[in-house]
């Protein structure tokens, strides 16, 4: 299995940004598409968007569309999420995953963001 850990997260205001590391080890990472979650306080964990395995496609969930971009560094085993326009409901535990096609085969340990109003 591959190794996951994100970094990048912290405390923004309202409107800010932040960018969001996943960086891989164990594995060459270009064999796994990638995904980013996020869970909020009281929530089940939610899906906010993915990229494949060269990056030549994304998905997004509609609430972060047009604000979070992925793309990722297969020569850096590294996948970013750049998040922009930050909102106070935005605050979550941040956690990527990937998956070889069989489901979310590995979880990294996650990273806190908060966006304060």
């Amino acid at each position: 299995q591959v190794q996951l850990t994100e970094s990048g997260g912290g405390l923004v205001q309202a409107g800010g940004s932040l960018r969001l590391s996943c960086a891989a080890s164990g594995r060459p990472f270009s064999r796994y598409g990638v995904g980013w979650f996020r869970e909020l306080p009281g929530k089940e964990r939610e899906f906010v968007g993915s990229i494949n395995r060269n990056g030549s496609g994304r998905n997004y969930a509609d609430s972060v569309k047009g604000r979070f971009t992925i793309s990722r560094d297969n020569g850096k085993n590294a996948v970013y999420l750049q998040m922009n326009n930050l909102k106070p409901e935005d605050t979550a535990v941040y956690y990527c995953a990937a998956t070889s096609g069989t489901g979310w085969e590995s979880w990294g340990q996650g990273t806190q963001v908060t966006v304060s109003s």
